[in-house]
């Protein structure tokens, strides 16, 4: 790579790094506010939190770089085309091709990564982030009581806890417990923890009483140091985690196992995540192309490109919202899949039109005018 390339390509680099930091952050924020009523709700710690934002980081970052690198490859390519680096470009005699190939370099490397992530790196990510929210769901110290509040984890089981400690001890525990013969055992503790015996999880109540009606209708009252309360019945142990499309591998999308009913009811979705995974990095070529219209593909201008750059924004967010288009209804017609490649290609197609259709004169203002040689006195 030449001197004048490298150049051209670390003013396109610093920008595109920046835009993408900084709409990831923005995405992060949005996502992390609608996880973080869960994990409330969930009373988790802060680690489970930033766990959870960090795993959904891959398909965000995979969702805001095609407008990072249209609106970093706008800032740079407006900022040299102003201050006529580019025209100087021209008149130096590099063809078209050559100015616009550290763009179309950059916005190439950056579909490679979306590619790498789309088809490893977000399946990973998400399969984890299943599992955490599986373990959330699934947390028995969170799904039996809170404090302060009256609780129903399970149909007929009633539980309160005063206040719940750092440790995960509870205090001042009431269980109410309805059976299923119709008979009830009240149960109170002044503390509890939850623990592991012979495999299974219990409540483990200290220091306190069970009060129970028998048959009879004779209050039954009993002291304790110590009263394993199962826990058995709010384990679901049919549970299992399900991967949804977002979370499987390419092979898994274009091939699932028919055998199973949730895959022979989803294929056509499943196809669709599957070519969206493939079409979606060309956006980012698409994007930076779409930029280079905006700049490129018209004359020079001492006044700006403010009204190129307005035209080339909204075909920018009009091609990608054509994209979620075509691959949610690809869910239903198997056929519109063609579309999720023809919409980018076709986008890109325009954009460099415009660009390889301009005359370079037209981005070198000089203006020739005659000149007089004085005659040589004799």
């Amino acid at each position: 790579m030449r001197l004048i390339d490298r150049y051209l390509l670390r003013q396109l680099l610093g920008p595109t790094l920046l835009a993408t930091a900084a709409l990831t952050g923005v995405a992060l924020l949005s996502e992390s506010l609608s996880t973080l009523d869960y994990i409330v709700n969930q009373h988790q710690s802060a680690m489970v939190f930033l766990k959870i934002t960090l795993l959904a980081m891959p398909q965000l970052t995979n969702l805001v770089l095609p407008f990072a690198v249209f609106a970093a490859g706008l800032v740079a390519l407006n900022r040299l085309h102003t201050e006529q680096e580019i025209v100087v470009c021209f008149a130096s005699g590099m063809s078209r091709w050559r100015v616009i190939s550290p763009a179309i370099r950059l916005a190439s490397t950056v579909a490679l990564l979306a590619l790498v992530t789309n088809l490893w790196v977000q399946p990973l990510a998400y399969r984890a982030l299943r599992q955490v929210m599986f373990d959330v769901k699934t947390d028995l110290a969170a799904t039996l009581v809170r404090e302060g509040e009256f609780t129903a984890p399970a149909p007929g089981l009633t539980v309160y806890a005063q206040t719940v400690d750092n440790k995960g001890d509870m205090h001042n525990l009431f269980i109410h417990q309805v059976k299923d013969d119709g008979g009830a055992t009240t149960y109170m503790a002044n503390t509890g923890h939850i623990t592991k015996r012979n495999g299974a999880s219990v409540l483990m109540l200290e220091n306190g009483s069970t009060q129970e009606f028998s048959e009879r209708g004779v209050l039954n009252y009993l002291t304790f140091n110590e009263y394993p309360f199962e826990l058995s019945q709010l384990n679901n142990a049919d549970e299992l985690i399900h991967y949804k499309p977002s979370d499987r591998y390419l092979h898994e999308l274009f091939h699932p196992d028919l055998q199973q009913a949730w895959e022979q009811k989803n294929r056509k979705a499943l196809l669709a995540e599957g070519h969206a995974r493939i079409a979606t990095p060309l956006y980012n070529i698409t994007a930076m192309a779409l930029a280079l219209s905006a700049i490129i593909g018209g004359g020079f201008s001492r006044l700006g490109y403010a009204r190129r750059i307005a035209m080339m924004s909204g075909v920018a967010i009009m091609v990608r919202v054509l994209g979620f288009v075509a691959q949610s209804a690809a869910e239903a017609n198997v056929w519109i899949n063609v579309l999720q490649y023809l919409i980018p290609v076709g986008a890109t197609a325009f954009a460099l039109r415009s660009v390889f259709r301009q005359r370079v004169s037209r981005f070198i203002d000089i203006r020739r005018r005659p000149v007089r040689i004085a005659p040589v006195p004799a």
